[in-house]
């Protein structure tokens, strides 16, 4: 029996599961900052780190319940209309829920006894635990020779993407200036499950991103994003009394 313990905590925009790209790299507006944990969080760990462009993340899917590995998936690369084996796709429910990431590195800060790795290009949920952090090799890590089976090109980014007056003055005001440019970079892409593309009525969605809520609809090719607003954080539960359901969590 292995057990690890994390050596970093990942602080991403991603505060849900939908709307993450499906690999690293996708949406290079993507950031996240990876705190190392106590003892790992001293200058000798990441000593020369700052001399690589990438790296790569080991870390796990707690997003995912435990126990639900399955020995085939339905890759969404392939319309989700064709099963393969678990070991042939990079899916999270896997026997033991280990990820793999290729990020690129900003930079790395140290604060008041903190080191922090800043990251972009990330497909990590807020909160992931990392368990090893490797420097990308390109002379090792890069083979041209090399095939990828079902998903030998990056994925066509044919949706188009437009935002409602108020969402556009949203992101013109965000602090960070890559709002609106994220959210681009996801939606091209069609976060939406492979069995409700075909469907031609308008849809509506919505993610979590940073402290926001962002809504769009799918108007056949188009993603058009209808609203964007700050993340309204719920009351405190009483300390006393009996508690009531406030809604349902899927």
């Amino acid at each position: 029996m292995f057990r690890f313990a994390p050596v970093g905590i990942v602080r991403s925009c991603f505060r849900e599961r939908f709307g993450i790209p499906r690999q690293a790299g996708l949406a290079p507006a993507a950031r996240a900052a990876l705190e190392l944990l106590p003892p790992y969080n001293q200058p000798a760990t990441v000593r020369g780190l700052e001399g690589f462009s990438h790296l790569w993340l080991v870390f796990a899917f707690h997003g995912v319940p435990a126990g639900r590995w399955r020995p085939t998936v339905r890759p969404p690369r392939l319309g989700g209309n064709r099963r393969l084996g678990v070991f042939a796709t990079r899916s999270p429910f896997r026997p033991n829920p280990i990820g793999l990431s290729a990020v690129a590195l900003d930079r790395i800060t140290t604060e008041q006894g903190r080191i922090t790795l800043h990251l972009s290009g990330v497909d990590l949920l807020d909160g992931t635990p990392v368990l090893d952090i490797k420097p990308y090799l390109p002379y090792a890590d890069s083979i041209p020779t090399a095939t990828g089976g079902f998903a030998t090109e990056a994925p066509m980014s044919g949706l188009t993407v437009e935002f409602s007056g108020a969402a556009a003055a949203f992101c013109a005001a965000w602090p960070c200036g890559d709002l609106r440019e994220l959210i681009v970079q996801l939606l091209r892409h069609d976060p939406r499950p492979a069995y409700e593309r075909s469907q031609t009525a308008p849809q509506h969605y919505g993610m979590k991103l940073h402290d926001c809520d962002v809504r769009w609809e799918m108007r056949g090719d188009l993603a058009y994003v209808t609203d964007i607003e700050p993340e309204i954080t719920p009351p405190p539960v009483p300390a006393a009394g009996p508690l009531r359901p406030v809604g349902k969590h899927e």
